[in-house]
């Protein structure tokens, strides 16, 4: 019976993607005058497609204080879940790889949703998306980035990248630190030879679809030196986490 009543959510779940994503395809097309309606959708859009995909995406606050209403949030990056699943919680602008540009519908929903981009092999790319994410976090919106520089599976990897603290460093917005952490890790891990679809599809039937996203408090920069040491502090605190709920 639990198994019906799953594959029929599911249905339901993607159906309703579906036509959502018909529309937010139809009125990115649109030219439009300020802030664009797929970008006043688009978290609403994430949320659908965590429902169709059937995880079950649980936020965890391990945060002591209350959080700001604006920050820079970085998470680390094992799955293709977290795409869709970070701005399904926070109310954030993405920054992505140059090629999500082109993906097929998605791409299109992306820009106009207002996705930041960044070529990550070309040095130029990468100081212009620094650029590009303070003007974003003065004009007040908030941001999320992943500071490994990629997906790159369920073990923290050997350094962070500098832009998220250079941009917090620029504009005094904290950074708010989320660990992510996927149950059923062989399901969510998106590594070689695995393919985008493959992935979704061993997401949407894992037999443990649990996904918990903990949120803990920020780190101000007033508190750090330069980009540098606020870096060094935050891959410590990921580093600690990993080990907590990893091993």
């Amino acid at each position: 019976m639990l198994l019906i009543l799953r594959l029929l959510r599911k249905i339901i779940g993607w159906v309703d993607f579906i036509l959502f994503t018909v529309l937010m395809y139809v009125l990115s097309w649109l030219p439009w005058p300020g802030k664009h309606p797929v970008a006043r959708m688009f978290n609403a859009w994430c949320r659908a497609f965590v429902r169709a995909l059937d995880v079950d995406l649980r936020v965890h606050q391990k945060n002591r204080v209350r959080l700001p209403d604006r920050f820079i949030l970085i998470a680390n990056h094992p799955s293709a879940f977290e795409d869709i699943g970070i701005p399904a919680v926070f109310d954030v602008v993405s920054l992505a790889k140059l090629q999500v540009k082109d993906w097929f519908v998605v791409g299109r929903i992306s820009r106009a949703a207002g996705t930041l981009f960044v070529d990550r092999d070309d040095p130029a790319s990468r100081h212009q998306a620094i650029d590009t994410m303070a003007a974003a976090v003065n004009a007040g919106q908030n941001i999320a980035l992943y500071p490994e520089g990629g997906c790159k599976g369920r073990r923290l990897f050997t350094e962070f990248k500098s832009g998220a603290f250079e941009v917090s460093i620029r504009t005094g917005i904290p950074i708010l630190p989320v660990f992510l952490h996927y149950e059923a890790q062989d399901d969510f891990e998106w590594q070689p030879p695995y393919t985008l679809p493959q992935k979704i599809w061993h997401m949407m039937t894992a037999k443990n679809n649990r996904a918990n996203f903990y949120v803990y408090d920020i780190l101000d920069p007033k508190d750090y030196a330069d980009r540098h040491a606020m870096k060094a502090a935050a891959y410590e605190k990921f580093s600690r986490w990993n080990a907590q709920y990893l091993e």
